[in-house]
């Protein structure tokens, strides 16, 4: 077995930088650590050691689409309201795909961001 400390980054080609910037940082409050040139810019969770890699450089024509992947999620933090949320993923851009429960009183919701990606809260 390989020892690792958990997965590292999630890397998506976008069609606007700027656009995808402002969604990440506004709506889950992501930081920027560093870039590689103007094209490659990475994110993180302040507090956690997750990492987004938003991606300018590649085929347009792919960004929103998943290769398999149905979708990546965030946990909210405790207390957290989920239609508030909902509310500020729209606001940026983003849109509701669905909502319901997994269970009785655990509350999920799944949206896209600004290139379609799918994200579950």
């Amino acid at each position: 077995m390989i020892e690792t400390e958990g997965l590292t980054h999630i890397h998506l080609v976008v069609q606007d930088m700027a656009r995808s910037l402002r969604f990440y940082q506004d709506v889950f409050g992501m930081n920027e650590l560093f870039r590689e040139g103007d094209d490659l810019v990475f994110l993180n969770t302040p507090g956690s050691s997750d990492t987004i890699t938003l991606n300018a450089s590649g085929d347009p024509a792919t960004a929103g689409t998943s290769g398999g992947v149905e979708h990546f999620g965030f946990r909210l933090r405790e207390g957290a309201d989920l239609d508030d949320a909902i509310k500020q993923i729209e606001a940026a851009g983003g849109s509701l795909v669905r909502r319901g429960e997994h269970a009785p009183g655990i509350a999920f919701a799944y949206v896209r961001d600004p290139d379609g990606y799918e994200i579950e809260l």
